[in-house]
């Protein structure tokens, strides 16, 4: 049964890919990207199921009014899929002013403003689903890419609220955390300028790896497959998608390192409570 997808971040990377495998089975795509001239080879040949929408993600506006358009000009969207982000390699302390509010206006408040915009079309027209593209540094942190982190980890916890507060609407939400993966995404990093201090140390340490030597087994084709396989699955949508064998085996110890440190601190926790006999007087 044919779908229309909305994709942002569609020019490169798993958002093309996405928009181009969606399209070759005989779905519909709005693509969102900064430029409408985007994707001219695809739109050739598909000029019927193919059109694409501006949209500056750093312009909460813009996105409404993109988002409003692609809904216009399509009877239903069965699938939003927030893609679009970069990453930023660098210690914090290195960070630009500048920077810091660009990848927080692109990564955290575009796709904020993304899903907002959608809600209310979602909702008139009965549901709908939403893949929220994250990464396993939704869920990890390595030194370096604080930044990075921190526009990641904070859609994760707005998606696993507004997941709750959407779901008597029929919208569905999953968080698609890949590994790396061999798209564009680590040539088009943007960088910090380093600060002599931290050769050496963990962040430089990382910044070096980056330069010298680093095996990318992440599939983007398959990535995809498995994204296209989630949006098609009937019944209710995972939280997470998680993709990639590193990805796996991070996340995994990281939530595994979580809970044995919270159990250790389970006494203490409890302790911060009233005891029972105290809220007993207290209410008495």
């Amino acid at each position: 049964m044919e779908k229309t997808w909305l994709i942002t971040g569609v020019s490169s990377g798993l958002g093309r890919l996405l928009a181009e495998k969606a399209l070759i089975r005989g779905d519909r795509v709005v693509g969102a990207s900064r430029s409408e001239d985007a994707l001219s080879d695809l739109r050739a040949r598909y000029p019927e199921r193919l059109r694409i929408v501006a949209m500056d993600l750093k312009d909460q506006s813009s996105v409404r009014a993109a988002v409003d358009r692609a809904f216009a000009a399509s009877a239903r969207i069965d699938i939003v899929v927030s893609n679009a982000g970069y990453g930023l390699l660098g210690a914090a302390e290195e960070a630009g002013d500048v920077q810091v509010r660009d990848i927080i206006d692109t990564n955290l408040i575009g796709s904020i403003a993304l899903i907002r915009a959608a809600m209310p079309h979602l909702r008139s027209q009965g549901g709908g689903r939403i893949l929220q593209v994250s990464s396993e540094g939704g869920q990890i942190a390595y030194p370096a890419f604080s930044l990075y982190h921190a526009t990641k980890w904070g859609i994760e916890g707005f998606v696993e609220s507004v997941a709750q507060e959407a779901a008597p609407f029929g919208i569905e939400f999953t968080l698609v955390e890949p590994g790396p993966a061999r798209t564009g995404f680590g040539g088009n990093l943007a960088r910090t300028k380093p600060l002599a201090a931290y050769e050496g140390t963990p962040a430089g340490q990382i910044r070096e790896a980056l330069r010298v030597s680093w095996v990318i087994k992440g599939d983007p084709d398959r990535m995809t497959d498995a994204m296209i396989r989630l949006a098609d699955q009937d019944g209710t949508l995972p939280k997470r998608l998680v993709l990639g064998a590193e990805a796996y085996a991070g996340i995994r110890e990281a939530l595994g390192g979580r809970i044995e440190e919270l159990d250790q601190q389970k006494d203490i926790a409890v302790a911060a409570d009233f005891t029972d006999e105290e809220l007993a007087m207290n209410h008495r």
